[in-house]
């Protein structure tokens, strides 16, 4: 197939939603041709909630993120994109949005020296190649344009800052290039960005040019608004001896100088550099450390107290901060920190304040996140200037110094946390079965790490299992059991085991490790796990059904597609390593658009309600209307915990999809040998009505090997399947009998032996799954390897 190559889509639309302009990237990118798109409301490839997204850019002039569409061929597209509003020469408003489709690997990393010199050069900074796209972005400019480098890679420069000043810089880069000589240009790109613009071309060792570097001045602040050196500002922050009294003095220096209100939230435990920019598992357990306003003592009397635990759901400023490692503005009115601001009591400070701007600082020393310091301003005062912004990081720089050196067992605390870390999905895995969106959140007590895990396992034929978790205990013992536990699953889950026989097994696991645990230390509780439970569910999006089975565990709940919110009757069975008991596995059909909801019980566990309670709210939450899976999760846990919890918590939520009928052909082959070639022709004609010509040869080859296999060494009935799902071709040929083929080394003069060897090197994965009776071989396909 044609491999993708880098461009650009755009479009405009105008004040009333109307498309008024369509590319030929846009076309490329979404399959409509642009008479079929202009004039129609822009809402109609948008696959959300229309007043949602509405919601979001209301009042804004600009916007980037993430945005679900639909493909003409009816494929969910999840595409990043960068809105700018307009004013027309009219004097209407339209919208230009923008994204940047690229199979380009991103550029490689330099020496640590020359990567630490381009990130924190105190000039903006951007490297543009030989398209005029953008390929890098240093820390200032993401700062100067309110962008991050991800929004922004793949666009060119009036993508990214419409206007004559950026069509200008464009012309002159594109000067740079061609003649590989430097340029500079007198335009102002932006408020944030002086008047002139140095252009230089970079050249490979052979000299020739591959890319232009764009680098610019910041404003010099003039009198009335320069700031003197950091070490002549005043009191210094970081000077004492506990970590609450250094965040009271960054409080102390800050207001009322930065800001009206100041709130320091701190980490339990320090999150290493590896984690900062690792995608969230939850919302975020922070501690108040300190609270101060403008009159002094009114804000304190709000939100929650000193050393009080605090759950930031995962799109909150402070989360966001977090996981960016870097400040971030907003604009109060924004609906993201006006819902956190409403529901969320560790941010009643904010509202009872009346601030208008909020600046989210994350609190970095050596390396390492400590938690988040809140900046807010009233409407008195004007939003922050650059320099204020970079005299807030400064303070909060100093503060987190102090307070990492009042931490002595953060070190500790940072080691005994990073096991369970590990061993928990940093991603989840790219599957078509089911949308899907996890929290972890971990117990805001100090009884050391837990074994609350989740996963989500890919499986063969476009199938996909969930699996939930809870090692009893804590501490480090029950953190390396859910480790074993989690790999076992993984290992098992890959031979394709029913879900009952999947949890026997664990189940003798669990009852090895206890002997091992208890020969070595007869007075250990809960040696080697017992008492663990375990929730384990396949769901086929070709049938609809869903395989469940439990040990022990909560049942999961279902939220039908008109809302209606139920357990999903799952027989419970005995924790895992008590022996000898049976499990037994449900199948249940799954109307497209279901939501699966696993989770594990400390989620129910919350020490304000009982579990009555606890169940009605959880069935409120998930019954509540919600833009997103990851909305619904936060729907949940806020609903639930008030508090930080006593217990791990995990949380996992589905939503099914179906594979419908134009994606798979199955056939019924006859128990004889000339059959092989009608399963090469049906085939052939099924791939070329669904245009995968370029995939008809190394597939028929495939298909004949597998359906001479089953006609040889197998027993009727034979059935052939083909399953066409996104970017992957699956084919299945099953027969009754349950013996396993395999590999073997075939002699030079053999005439047989090296079919599995065909299949497995034309294959990207090939296995056998074995059903209640008889098994099915399959192979997949990728079409990026075709």
């Amino acid at each position: 197939m044609e491999r993708q190559s880098t461009y650009t889509a755009t479009a405009t639309i105008d004040e009333h939603g109307i498309l008024t302009g369509w590319s030929e990237g846009a076309q490329r990118l979404l399959g409509y041709g642009s008479p079929a798109v202009v004039g129609r409301p822009a809402t109609a490839l948008l696959a959300a909630d229309v007043e949602a997204a509405r919601r979001v850019v209301a009042g804004r002039e600009r916007w980037n993120g993430t945005v679900p569409l639909r493909h003409r061929d009816g494929r969910l597209l999840e595409l990043g994109v960068l809105a700018h509003r307009r004013t027309t020469t009219a004097g209407g408003t339209d919208w230009l949005v923008v994204s940047a489709v690229t199979a380009r690997p991103q550029p490689p990393r330099g020496e640590p020296l020359e990567e630490w010199t381009f990130l924190q050069s105190p000039f903006p900074l951007a490297i543009f190649d030989a398209d005029l796209q953008l390929v890098r972005a240093n820390r200032r400019l993401e700062h100067a344009l309110a962008l991050p480098e991800a929004a922004m890679r793949g666009l060119r420069l009036p993508h990214i800052v419409p206007g004559a000043a950026s069509e200008e810089v464009e012309r002159s880069l594109r000067h740079a290039l061609e003649s590989g000589r430097p340029q500079e240009v007198r335009a102002a790109l932006g408020p944030r960005f002086g008047s002139t613009a140095a252009l230089t071309p970079l050249k490979d060792a052979e000299g020739q040019v591959r890319a232009v570097c764009l680098s610019t001045q910041v404003p010099a602040p003039d009198s009335a608004g320069g700031q003197a050196p950091p070490e002549e500002r005043g009191p210094h922050v970081g000077s004492a001896a506990d970590q609450a009294r250094t965040a009271q003095e960054l409080g102390e220096v800050t207001v009322p100088r930065l800001a009206d209100v100041v709130a320091v939230d701190l980490l339990d435990s320090p999150r290493g550099p590896d984690e900062d920019s690792a995608p969230g598992l939850g919302p975020v357990v922070l501690r108040r450390a300190a609270l101060r306003a403008v009159p002094e003592g009114e804000g304190p009397a709000h939100g929650a107290g000193a050393g009080e635990a605090i759950v930031c759901p995962l799109d909150s400023p402070p989360a966001q901060s977090l996981a960016a490692g870097r400040p971030l503005l907003y604009d109060t009115t924004d609906p993201v920190v006006a819902e956190w601001a409403a529901v969320d009591p560790g941010a009643a400070w904010l509202r009872a304040s009346g601030a208008h701007t909020l600046l989210a600082v994350p609190l970095l020393a050596q390396g390492g996140t400590l938690g988040v310091a809140l900046f807010g301003r009233r409407p008195d005062r004007g939003p922050f200037a650059p320099e204020e912004l970079r005299l807030a990081q400064e303070f909060t720089a100093r503060a987190a110094v102090g307070i990492r050196q009042a931490r002595p067992s953060a070190g500790a605390d940072a080691a005994t946390m990073a096991p369970q870390h590990g061993l928990l999905p940093h991603t989840l895995p790219e599957q078509a079965a089911l949308e899907i969106a996890s929290r972890y959140l971990p117990a805001a007590t100090r009884a050391g790490v837990g074994g609350d895990w989740f996963d989500v396992i890919p499986l063969s034929g476009a199938r996909v299992a969930l699996v939930v978790g809870d090692v009893v205990g804590h501490g480090v013992r029950a953190s390396a059991t859910m480790g074993r536990l989690r790999t076992a699953v993984r290992t098992l889950a890959d031979v394709d085991l029913p879900a009952d026989e999947l949890l026997t097994h664990l189940d003798d696991l669990v009852l090895r490790l206890a002997a091992d645990e208890g020969s070595a230390d007869p007075a250990a509780e809960t040696a080697g796990g017992i008492g663990t439970t375990c929730l384990y569910a396949v769901y086929d999006p070709v049938s609809r059904h869903c395989t469940l089975a439990r040990a022990g565990h909560p049942p999961p709940a279902l939220v039908a597609p008109d809302g209606e919110v139920r357990f999903l009757d799952v027989p419970a069975g005995p924790p895992l390593g008590l022996g000898g008991l049976p499990f037994e596995a449900v199948e249940t059909a799954l109307p497209e658009g279901s939501l699966l909801v696993l989770y594990t019980d400390g989620l129910l566990a919350a020490r304000e309600h009982d579990i009555d309670e606890a169940l009605e709210a959880m069935f409120a939450a998930l019954a509540r209307p919600a833009d997103s899976l990851d909305a619904v999760c936060d729907h949940v846990l806020t609903a639930l915990l008030s508090h930080g919890p006593d217990d791990d918590v995990a949380l996992l939520v589905a939503r099914t999809r179906v594979l419908h009928k134009d994606r798979v052909a199955a056939w019924e082959l006859r128990d004889d040998p000339t059959d092989v070639s009608r399963a090469r022709h049906l085939v052939h004609d099924q791939l070329s009505a669904w245009d995968l010509e370029e995939a008809a040869f190394p597939t028929e080859l495939m298909v004949s090997e597998l359906v001479t296999n089953a006609i040889r060494y197998g027993r009727p009935p034979i059935r052939l399947r083909l399953i066409h799902q996104n970017a992957t071709l699956i084919c299945e040929v099953y027969d009754s009998s349950g013996t396993t083929p395999h590999m073997r080394r075939a002699r030079i003069f053999d005439e047989g032996g090296r079919g599995l060897l065909l299949v497995a090197q034309l294959a990207e994965r090939w296995g056998t799954r074995h059903d209640r009776v008889g098994k099915t071989v399959w192979a997949e396909q990728s079409f990026a390897a075709l």
